[in-house]
């Protein structure tokens, strides 16, 4: 009996040593994912900076209820019903509307997942505007000398900032064999990234994989010789009156890697935080933190590429403006056509002024610069509503 059980432990032991056996033990990624990894710590800013709450009568025009199928939930049940832990919507740095699940609140740590990709970006502009990188057109072989330049060389940092780098990745977060899910769960990033392939030639193709942030952050760490969460403190953290100590989540103890693609562990009002510094193009109360053109490479297009929805490390939402063959809009714009009943239609779509970042679950910071509006949404499920939309209708109407 005593050996049955000593087998049991240590296979037990073994099943959880391996990114699969973790995968089976956590059952995918959760919202209390940051209790599971080891973490690097981020401390709140010694001038820390706060939203005002506003004035009742200046608060923002929400939905009256929302439509799940035939069903219609007030706007509070419906954001309760579709998982939310958090939703916040902020103008003119006061709080219009603030809700949280019961057992959270303003203090209450939520994973970023995906959210940090655009954090990174903000770090890549950052290195740029110090001179550590040269530019976003060079290859990333100037920077990671163990990738093959023959076959890496022409993967160019813009390349990994719009997931167009053509790199080898399984992004199918339900595959417990899959690349993702090995990055996410895995103990050795930076040996991971030495097995690296290409499928395809670099600039072609849009495809969403974390694997190109993580390669920025990397590239990050070798042009400033110093961990990626000591630069996010220095650059950003501090800087911008985080007013919470936060993390970064890890890949081990041993390694000490960050998960620059996922898994900055805070709070809803410090993510607002960085919403704001993009709404008032890097600039923070006088002090340029990340330059104005940075900014405006990344939130503004200056040429069609990725259907309009994605550039450095940020989702957009396009302006759909035409299911004719009449197409009476401004450039830069692009057409798309595809089959509905038989015909063709067209559909020409423009870059709006929105912006967000996304993360699994829905978590959502959310930029519409023309209303001067944040939105913050975290959530342990991603639900039943399409947050971008509904933040984009919100937006509208205010």
């Amino acid at each position: 009996m005593i050996r049955k059980i000593i087998v049991i432990l240590v296979v037990c032991h073994l099943f959880q040593s391996c990114h699969v056996g973790r995968f089976v033990v956590y059952n995918f990624a959760g919202i209390n994912d940051y209790k599971i990894f080891p973490k690097a710590e981020l401390k709140k800013s010694e001038q820390p900076f706060y939203f005002t709450e506003s004035p009742s009568a200046n608060k923002i025009r929400l939905p009256q209820s929302l439509k799940k199928k035939s069903k219609e939930y007030n706007f509070e049940e419906a954001i309760k019903n579709s998982g939310t832990v958090a939703f916040l919507v902020i103008r003119n740095d006061s709080v219009l509307y603030e809700w949280y699940r019961p057992k959270y609140d303003e203090k209450s740590i939520v994973p970023s997942f995906s959210m940090a990709k655009s954090f990174v970006s903000a770090l890549v502009g950052i290195a740029i505007d110090e001179g550590k990188i040269k530019s976003t057109s060079e290859p990333i072989t100037n920077y990671l000398e163990f990738l093959d330049k023959e076959k890496f060389g022409k993967i160019t940092i813009q390349h990994l900032l719009d997931m167009q780098s053509g790199i080898k990745f399984n992004e199918n977060y339900i595959n417990p064999f899959g690349d993702v899910a090995k990055y996410y769960y895995g103990t050795n990033l930076k040996k991971y990234l030495h097995h690296l392939k290409v499928k395809s030639e670099p600039g072609k193709t849009f495809e969403y994989i974390s694997l190109n942030t993580q390669i920025l952050a990397l590239i990050i760490e070798t042009v400033t010789h110093e961990p990626l969460e000591n630069y996010l403190q220095e650059k950003i953290w501090s800087p911008i009156g985080m007013e919470f100590d936060a993390s970064w989540s890890l890949d081990s103890k041993k390694d000490k890697t960050v998960k620059g693609f996922c898994c900055i562990n805070a709070r809803a009002k410090d993510f607002a935080k960085f919403g704001r510094l993009y709404l008032d193009k890097g600039n923070w109360n006088g002090k340029q933190i990340i330059s104005e053109k940075w900014i405006d490479e990344s939130v503004n297009f200056k040429e069609y590429k990725n259907h309009f929805l994605y550039s450095n490390q940020w989702w957009h939402i396009p302006d759909y403006n035409s299911l004719s063959d009449t197409m009476k809009i401004n450039k830069p714009y692009h057409i798309l056509t595809f089959a509905r009943e038989g015909k063709d239609l067209k559909i020409a779509i423009s870059p709006s002024n929105d912006f967000f970042a996304d993360g699994f679950l829905g978590q959502y910071i959310y930029v519409a610069p023309k209303k001067n509006i944040i939105f913050v949404r975290l959530g342990k499920t991603n639900g039943w509503i399409n947050w971008p939309q509904l933040f984009s209708n919100i937006a509208r109407v205010n």
